[in-house]
């Protein structure tokens, strides 16, 4: 209802959830099915195809753009929209991914309605590739899925590549992988013992991009970059210009925090749909933010800390959870982390970690602290530890930080 659709493509196992939402949507004029099943309320694309008429089609002014929603995991999904622009605009960004051959086969591991796995797919399908989709992604069928159709290109959330590293070695050497050349991944910050144990599995092949739904890819790490440059993800993309600039928009020195900015180039969003405020918070007149933090250092390497909004303010010092998160992931017993700042009436924000148990494992709260202790410095320590039974998390594997963090605030006059 948000996006104003007035017609809606739906595949055989979505047709249930259709007929229970479309008297929700009084503006969807016209659903159209794309499989076996029929339905009274909906037409078949076949039927539409065979009453075609062979005469030319005027396309109207604006036809091709797209509006994609963002993820959500920092608060509601808002309808990104682009105009229509020229595809190969993107081309050089992929290319330094190495991912435009056109006798490459791309793996689809992520739901296609996320923006990085559909993005990939529909530039692959444009080149001429193989594309392969999981249907739902499982780590070991992931392996045998690269195998069986030499798959060399694939997409992955942090959580995804994390689920294939931490299966037993055993399984792992049951499968021959040596067919990629490029793993891609964005979505989250990935821990860097899981970068590691991806080269040492997959070699070198292992790119990073920081990026949004919004302002599309902006920096690029290498392979070769991974392990020189821990914690980077890579210098700008070709063809993209950023710069990190303080509260007053003025540019932070070498190795200081500031927001990241983007200047707008083609195939960047136009605007957040029916939400001017929004839009207008991204922008400083040429110039566009999704709200993270980072820090370059002097070879041009960024390093991004967090969502502003994340980041932890105890006793006046900035505390970024990223590089908390990082550390206690190496602990092996922890499955995942998520740190954030919850209330205090001295210091206005203190340090929390939730951590996720690896099953067959055990952890306590002064465990954690203690191994936080050897690898930071004591005011980044979690004050506190709690052990959620569940992370929230949406379907295409990112954390759902806010949900771990909003009961801490409830009440409260300020949410972070």
């Amino acid at each position: 209802e948000n996006s104003d659709a007035v017609v809606l493509f739906a595949g055989d196992a979505f047709l249930p959830m259709v007929e229970r939402v479309r008297g929700h949507a009084p503006r969807l004029r016209q659903v159209i099915t794309l499989g076996d099943e029929r339905r009274p309320w909906a037409t078949a694309l076949g039927d539409l195809l065979a009453a075609n008429s062979p005469a030319p089609f005027e396309a109207p002014d604006g036809l091709g753009g797209s509006m994609l929603y963002t993820a959500g995991t920092t608060g509601k999904p808002k309808g990104a929209r682009r105009s229509g622009s020229d595809p190969k605009a993107v081309l050089p960004r992929l290319a330094a991914m190495r991912c435009v051959a056109p006798d490459d086969v791309h793996l689809v591991a992520g739901p296609l309605y996320h923006s990085a796995p559909g993005g990939f797919a529909s530039y692959a399908h444009a080149v001429g590739q193989t594309v392969v989709v999981m249907r739902k992604f499982d780590a070991e069928e992931a392996l045998r899925t690269i195998e069986r159709h030499r798959c060399t290109t694939t997409f992955m959330a942090p959580t995804l590549l994390k689920r294939i590293v931490d299966l037993p070695a055993e399984v792992r050497k049951r499968y021959d992988v040596r067919s990629m050349r490029s793993i891609i991944v964005a979505a989250a910050p990935c821990p860097m013992r899981v970068k590691e144990e991806v080269l040492a599995y997959f070699g070198p092949v292992l790119y990073e991009f920081y990026g949004s739904t919004e302002l599309g890819v902006n920096t690029i790490l290498t392979p070769a970059d991974v392990l020189r440059k821990p914690g980077s993800c890579g210098r700008a993309a070709p063809n993209v210009e950023l710069a990190l600039l303080d509260d007053d928009g003025r540019p932070v020195a070498v190795g200081e925090p500031g927001e990241v900015y983007i200047r707008r180039f083609e195939g960047m969003f136009d605007g957040y749909y029916k939400n001017a405020e929004a839009t207008s918070q991204t922008r400083r007149g040429e110039w566009y933010s999704v709200g993270d933090v980072a820090r370059v250092d002097a070879e041009g390497y960024y390093y991004i800390g967090d969502r502003k909004r994340d980041m932890i303010i105890s006793a006046g010092v900035n505390i970024y959870p990223a590089e908390i998160e990082d550390a206690l992931h190496r602990h092996p017993a922890v499955e995942d982390v998520a740190v954030f700042g919850v209330p205090d009436e001295d210091w206005g924000e203190r340090v929390h970690a939730a951590i996720q148990i690896r099953p067959g494992h055990t952890l306590t709260a002064d465990e954690v602290r203690a191994f936080a202790r050897e690898h930071l410095a004591d005011y980044k320590v979690p004050r506190e530890v709690s052990f959620p039974e569940e992370f929230p998390r949406d379907t295409a594997g990112k954390l759902i930080k806010r949900m771990l963090r909003d009961p801490y605030w409830a009440g409260r006059d300020r949410t972070i």
